[in-house]
C-alpha cells in the first residue's frame, strides 16, 4: 500500500526532534482575500517557506479560470525558490483545512515528485499540539528541483462533456453554488452538465481534520461507482485537489479538471445545468 499522503502535527515534530525535518512549504491562502504572506509573516511553522498560491502555484486569470495551472518554469522556479530537490521530503500547510495545501501537493505530483505530504488539519493542528511558532524569515539554500512525469492526472476541457457522460465528475463546490441558488465569486450561476456534488467541506471534521478512510469511503460509496474512472472540478481548481487527496486517501485516482467552474463559463457555447 502506497504511504499516506497526509502527517500529523506529532509526527512531523517528531521529525524535526530527529533531525530529519523535511522541507515545509506554508500555502496559506483565503477565497476572497488571496495568499495570506501576513499570516505567514506573524507566525508560521519553524523554517518553513511561504508559497504564493496566486502567483508561483497558479497561472493568469483568463479563459483558463480564476487559477488556471502555472507553466512549468514558474513552478520550478517556485520550488527551488523554497529549498525543494529531487530528494526532497515536502510537507505542506496551510491555516487548517488543507484547502491549499492540498494544491501544492497535487502539483507537486503533477511534476513528478514522489514524496510530498500534506500537514492534517494544518497550523491550527501545529499551535493546539503546542509546538513552537517561528516569526523570523527563514532562510534556505536553492533547491535543485526538476519537472518529472506526471505522477497526477488531468481532464483536459473538450474532454468534460463526454466524461461526465461515461463516468464520474464530482463537482467540489458548495452545495448551494453547484444548485445555482448563490454564486458569491463567478459571474454565472450553475454547474457543469452531468457533474454530481461532494463539496470539500465535508472531507474534514470539526478540527479540520480528514475524516477516517472508512467514513470517506461511506461517503465517497454512492457516488464511485466501481469500474468508473473518476475527475473532480471547483470554482477555480483550487479545492478540487483536496478532493483528489480525499480519493487519494481511498486508493482511488482521481484526475483534475484544472479550469472547473470559472474556466468553463468564459466560453458562453458551454452548456450550463
Amino acid at each position: 500500500m502506497s504511504p499516506s499522503p497526509l502527517i500529523s502535527a506529532a509526527e512531523l515534530h517528531d521529525l524535526f526532534e530527529m533531525g530529519r525535518g523535511p522541507v515545509v512549504l506554508d500555502v496559506r491562502f483565503e477565497l476572497h482575500t488571496g495568499s495570506d504572506r501576513a499570516g505567514y509573516e506573524a507566525g508560521h511553522i519553524p523554517n518553513a517557506q511561504f508559497v504564493d498560491l496566486d502567483t508561483e502555484l497558479a497561472g493568469v486569470p483568463g479563459s483558463d479560470g480564476r487559477h488556471p495551472l502555472p507553466d512549468t518554469e514558474t513552478f520550478v522556479a517556485a520550488m527551488r525558490g523554497a529549498g525543494v530537490s529531487d530528494d526532497s521530503s515536502v510537507v505542506v500547510y496551510d491555516a487548517g483545512p488543507a484547502t491549499a495545501a492540498a494544491r501544492a501537493w497535487w502539483l507537486l505530483r503533477y511534476n513528478g515528485h514522489r514524496d510530498v505530504r500534506v500537514l492534517d488539519g494544518g497550523l491550527a493542528q501545529w499551535t493546539a499540539a503546542g509546538f513552537p511558532i517561528g516569526t523570523e524569515p527563514s532562510i534556505v539554500a536553492a533547491g535543485s528541483f526538476t519537472a518529472r512525469p506526471p505522477l497526477a492526472r488531468v481532464l483536459e476541457v473538450d474532454d468534460v462533456l463526454e466524461f461526465a457522460q461515461h463516468n464520474v465528475l464530482i463537482d467540489a463546490r458548495a452545495a448551494e453554488r453547484f444548485r445555482g441558488e448563490v454564486e458569491p465569486v463567478d459571474p454565472v450561476a450553475g454547474h457543469i452538465p452531468g457533474a454530481v456534488n461532494r463539496p470539500t467541506t465535508e472531507n474534514v471534521d470539526s478540527d479540520g481534520r480528514f475524516l477516517a478512510p472508512e467514513v470517506l469511503d461511506g461517503a465517497f460509496g454512492g457516488l464511485v461507482p466501481t469500474g468508473k474512472d473518476v475527475a473532480v472540478y471547483c470554482g477555480s481548481g483550487v479545492t478540487a485537489a483536496h478532493q483528489i487527496l480525499a480519493l487519494e486517501l481511498l486508493g482511488i485516482d482521481a484526475a483534475l479538471y484544472p479550469g472547473s467552474w470559472s474556466g468553463w463559463i468564459t466560453d458562453p457555447t458551454r452548456p450550463r445545468a
